[in-house]
This record gives C-alpha cells, structure tokens and sequence, in this order.
C-alpha cells in the first residue's frame, strides 16, 4: 500500500509540473525568435503559422518536398476558399497544411499536427515549416 501512495504522490507531482511548465513554451518561443532568424509563430490552439515571400505554387512545392523528405505521407491536396489544403499523415499524427495567398509574391502557410485527436505537436509543425523554408532558400 506503501509503494501506491509513493506511486500517486509522484504521479501528481509530475502533473502539477507539467501544468506549471505550460507558459514556458511562450517564453522560450520568444526567447528563439528573437534570437534566431526563423519567424513562426504559434497559437494556443496549436496552429503554427509562417508568411513566406514566395508565390503560393511554389511554396506548395516546397511543402510537399519537406513532407516527402520527413518521410510523412500526402493523402490529399485540394483547393478550398482560394487556399490550398494540404492533408498528410504520419504515424498518430494528422497533419494538415493550408496555404493561403497573401499576394502574387507572399503566401502564409498554417500547419496543424494533432497527436492522437485532442493533442496537438507544434513540435513537428514547426519542422514542416522550418524544411520548406529550406527548401525555399529563406534564411
């Protein structure tokens, strides 16, 4: 009985470490884009946004490429609302990509990556976005 106490104080202790630590990513995103030279931004809904100067054909190139190199799978690609959307998946991750034209020289890229449903991975979001800006030559 001993040992199941020991189990749920760890337990709850590792949560209430975990809730506390959930303002931390806003900082340290903060931190890194100040310091670095890639500019995405995040939103507590975990979607992941990037504005590239680059026409919308070919950061859906760039796109696709990234996804391809990461080794995440294209199930679909559609136009929806003078957007393109991109679907893929990999494994327990839905990812979904929505390319919107700003103008004929500027496209904003969103990207959501839900982990098992309610979950979302900003992480490989964040990824996607940081391989097509490779891919694009943006620095």
């Amino acid at each position: 009985m001993r040992q199941q106490a020991q189990t749920s104080i760890r337990l709850a202790a590792c949560i209430a470490a975990a809730l506390s630590l959930g303002g931390c990513e806003a900082l340290a995103l903060s931190a890194l884009g100040v310091g670095g030279s890639t500019a995405v931004n995040h939103t507590l809904t975990g979607m992941t946004y990037r504005t590239f100067t680059a026409p919308l054909p070919r950061v859906k190139s760039a796109s696709v490429s990234a996804l391809n190199r990461m080794g995440i799978r294209v199930a679909s690609a559609e136009r929806a609302e003078g957007n393109e959307v991109l679907k893929a998946s990999a494994k327990d991750r839905e990812i979904e990509i929505v390319l919107e034209p700003v103008s004929a020289n500027t496209t904003r890229m969103k990207v959501v990556a839900k982990n098992g449903g309610l979950f979302y991975d900003s992480a490989t979001a964040t990824e996607i976005i940081m391989q097509t800006e490779r891919l694009l030559g943006h620095a």
